[in-house]
């Protein structure tokens, strides 16, 4: 469709995005919503006169940014159909403006040191987080519990199957446009509750038990952060 011309690459460039989305706010849901598809680089998203309502990701495998392209295409992301496609390279209209252009010749040993800045520190951090042991609670369930208790949901202890699902082991960062952005994809998706006084929880209600049976089976463990695989359970009534 449109990426036609351009050979595949690890680099999407994503147009037709929603202007007033403050640009943290849209490079985080990107993040959460491409996520699915492989490990992220890095998210370009520049709210200058020219570059408004596009965005580029990163991925560090092409067979990631192709899956992308195909599965995301015309996805209604804050209201608006995305339209998807491979890039050209980082323009250099968006290096100049975000500081990065460098002469063609030096950008590829540039990207190659920052790949492996970006693993090591990467790998550091899981490191830490595996050291330091469970770094959340939700609703007084530690991380590893809630992760458990997710998998357990066919265990007595359990609520019976309804149609609100309870979402656990979230990360801080996490909106409720994030989880619309992740639920929304399927039939019969009502809303998203968060709780101010306890975040790393949520609730998503659907039509019936049977539609948030498919979406708790789509999204089981996936993870918003490399850290954090959600713990999803039908809430208790």
């Amino acid at each position: 469709m449109l990426s036609g011309d351009i050979p595949p690459n690890q680099t999407i460039y994503i147009r037709n995005l929603n202007e007033k989305v403050k640009k943290e706010e849209l490079k985080r849901s990107i993040y959460a919503l491409f996520s699915q598809f492989g490990r992220i680089l890095d998210v370009v998203a520049l709210k200058t006169e020219k570059l408004r309502g596009q965005a580029w990701v990163v991925f560090s495998e092409v067979t990631a940014a192709s899956n992308a392209v195909r599965q995301m295409q015309s996805f209604p992301f804050y209201d608006k159909p995305m339209r998807i496609q491979y890039a050209k390279m980082k323009s250099d209209c968006v290096a100049k403006a975000d500081g990065t252009y460098v002469p063609r010749e030096k950008k590829k040993k540039q990207e190659e040191k920052a790949a492996e800045k970006r693993r090591k520190a990467e790998e550091a951090h899981q490191t830490g987080s595996a050291a330091n042991g469970p770094s959340f609670q939700n609703n007084g369930v530690h991380t590893s519990q809630a992760t458990r208790h997710g998998k357990s949901s066919s265990s007595q202890e359990t609520a019976p199957p309804n149609n609100i699902l309870f979402i656990q082991n979230l990360p801080h960062e996490t909106t409720s446009m994030m989880l619309q952005i992740l639920f929304q994809q399927y039939p019969g998706f009502r809303e998203v509750r968060m709780i101010e006084a306890k975040p790393g929880i949520a609730f998503v209600e659907f039509g019936d038990d049977v539609q948030a049976s498919i979406a708790m089976q789509a999204l089981q463990s996936f993870k918003i952060t490399p850290q954090n695989p959600m713990a999803i359970t039908y809430a208790k009534k």
